[in-house]
C-alpha cells in the first residue's frame, strides 16, 4: 500500500506527544505459566501485523505545509524489533514488575519504527507477563483492546491462523452511539436540543480546582494495581441498590479520592475524570487502517461527598445525565475540528480541555471466560490510556473471567504515594461490598489509615 494520511483525530494524538505525558497506551497481560515466544511471534504476525498495515508503518510529517501527517511504509520492518524478551531480577514479584513498567512510562517509542512494542517479561513466579506499549496514533483504547484480544483463543490448542476471536469488549458509559457517517450527522442534528447549551457550558467553562491530585506533571510515572475482586460481589451490590456495575465502581473511585484527600488533611472536593466512549460498532470487524473513533465525556465524581451511599446515588444521577445527553457527539465533533487545526493551535486546545479533569478512567468489560494466548491461559489484564496536559491520575477498570481488575497510573510528582491511593480504593470498595457500622462513611475509616 502507498502512503496514506492520518485522519484528523489520529493526528491529535501524534502531535500532542510530550515528555510529561506520552500518548502511549500501556497494557499488561498476566499469563498463568511460561509463554512460547516463537508461537507468540507467529500469532502476532498472522493476526496483527499482516491484518493491520499501521503496525508495519510509521507516521511522518506531510510534504505539504500544514497538511496532515502520513502513514509511511518501513522497508526494513522486522517483527523482532518490536517483540523484546526481558528477564526480571531473581525473586521478582508484582512490585518489581511495577517498577519495570514505571521506568518505561516516560520513555518515548522509537520514532524510526512503527510506534508499538511488546515486551515478554520472564521470571515472575506466577508466569509470563506481557507488557505492550502502543501509541494512541494507531487506534483508540477500545480498538486496541480488540486487537490484543484477537490474539487470544478459547482453548490452548487453537491453530495460529485462526480467525478473529469472538471477544466481548465495550466502553462505559454506554449511551446510544452513532455507527456511521450518516448517523453521526443525524445525532449531531439531534444534539441541537435544550440540553446542548448546558453541555457546551460544561465543556467550555468547567475547570478542575486545585486539589491534592492536581499539579505540574513530570515524565516520572508509576503504576500500581490491586488483587482481583470477584465480579459477583460487585453485581450483588448493584442489584441491591438499583445501580449498574459501572456505577458501583465509579462510586468506589470517588470514595477512594475522598479518602485520599482526607488522609492528606485536605478538604475533600469533587474531581472530574474523562471517560472514553466508543463510537465504533462492536459487532463489525475493525477497519484495516484502525484509527481513533471515540468521544470523551466528563464525569464529575462526588469525591467531596462524605457518605458512601450518597456518593453512589450521585454517581447514578450524573452517569444517567451523561447517557441522555449529546455530550459524546459534541466531543467527537470537537476532536475532529481540533485535528484539522494547526499543530500549535491543536496543542493549546488539547491542554485547555485536559485541564477540566484530573485524568482518564477506562472501564472495559472484557471476555467473561478465560482466554488463551499462544497456548497459555490468561490470568488477568490491565491497560491505561494516556493523560493529556497536566492530568496526573489514570484509572483502569477491566472486567475479565468473573473478576474485576483495577490499577492506577499516576504522576510521580503530583502523587508521590500511589500505593496510598490504591489502599484507599481497596478500603472503599471493601466497605461498600461488606458495610459495617465502623466503616459506614469513608471519613470515619480514613482516619484509621496509616
Amino acid at each position: 500500500m502507498t502512503a496514506f494520511p492520518l485522519n484528523p483525530v489520529d493526528s491529535i494524538w501524534w502531535r500532542t506527544d510530550r515528555p510529561e505525558n506520552l500518548m502511549v497506551i500501556e497494557c499488561l497481560v498476566r499469563l498463568e505459566g511460561h509463554l512460547d515466544r516463537a508461537r507468540l511471534a507467529l500469532v502476532l504476525q498472522e493476526r496483527v501485523v499482516d491484518r493491520f498495515p499501521v503496525f508495519r508503518r510509521r507516521p511522518a510529517r506531510s510534504r505539504v505545509p500544514g497538511g496532515l501527517p502520513r502513514w509511511t511504509a518501513i522497508d526494513d520492518f522486522r517483527l523482532d524489533d518490536h517483540l523484546v524478551e526481558v528477564r526480571l531480577p531473581p525473586g521478582a514479584g508484582d512490585e518489581e514488575v511495577q517498577e519495570h513498567v514505571g521506568r518505561h512510562l516516560g520513555q518515548p517509542l522509537d520514532p524510526g519504527r512503527s510506534p508499538w512494542e511488546v515486551q515478554v517479561l520472564e521470571g515472575h513466579p506466577d508466569g509470563t507477563i506481557l507488557y505492550a506499549r502502543l501509541h494512541h496514533v494507531l487506534a483508540d483504547g477500545i480498538a486496541l483492546t480488540r486487537v490484543l484480544l484477537s490474539l487470544t483463543d478459547a482453548g490452548p490448542d487453537a491453530p495460529v491462523d485462526a480467525g478473529p476471536a469472538a471477544t466481548s469488549v465495550a466502553a462505559a458509559p454506554r449511551p446510544s452511539r452513532p455507527t456511521s457517517g450518516r448517523s453521526v450527522r443525524a445525532r449531531a442534528a439531534a444534539a441541537a436540543t435544550v440540553r446542548t447549551p448546558a453541555v457546551l457550558a460544561k465543556l467550555l467553562l468547567s475547570r478542575t480546582p486545585p486539589t491534592r491530585l492536581t499539579g505540574q506533571v513530570t515524565p516520572g510515572k508509576a503504576v500500581v494495581w490491586c488483587e482481583p475482586v470477584p465480579l459477583d460481589r460487585v453485581k450483588a451490590l448493584a442489584r441491591r441498590t438499583g445501580a449498574t456495575v459501572n456505577d458501583v465502581l465509579a462510586a468506589a473511585l470517588a470514595g477512594a479520592l475522598h479518602r485520599y484527600q482526607t488522609h492528606h488533611h485536605a478538604v475533600p472536593r469533587d474531581m472530574t475524570t474523562m471517560i472514553p466512549v466508543n463510537l465504533r460498532p462492536l459487532d463489525k470487524p475493525l477497519p484495516r487502517r484502525l484509527g481513533n473513533r471515540f468521544a470523551l465525556v466528563l464525569l464529575r465524581l462526588p469525591s467531596g461527598t462524605p457518605e458512601a451511599g450518597a456518593r453512589l446515588q450521585e454517581v447514578q444521577r450524573r452517569m444517567g445525565a451523561i447517557k441522555r445527553s449529546p455530550e459524546p457527539v459534541l466531543t467527537f465533533a470537537l476532536l475532529h475540528v481540533i485535528g484539522l487545526l494547526g499543530e500549535s493551535v491543536g496543542r493549546g486546545l488539547v491542554r485547555f480541555f485536559a485541564a477540566k479533569a484530573v485524568g482518564v478512567t477506562t472501564n472495559v468489560p472484557g471476555p467473561p471466560e478465560h482466554r488463551y494466548l499462544a497456548g497459555t491461559r490468561i490470568g488477568g489484564l490491565l491497560g491505561w490510556v494516556p493523560g493529556s496536559g497536566e492530568q496526573a491520575v489514570g484509572t483502569c477498570i477491566f472486567t475479565y473471567a468473573g473478576s474485576v481488575h483495577v490499577g492506577f497510573k499516576t504522576d510521580a510528582a503530583v502523587v508521590p504515594d500511589p500505593r496510598r491511593l490504591l489502599a484507599c480504593f481497596e478500603d472503599e470498595l471493601a466497605a461498600m461490598l461488606d458495610p459495617a457500622p465502623s466503616t459506614a462513611t469513608s471519613g470515619a475509616s480514613a482516619a484509621a489509615l496509616v
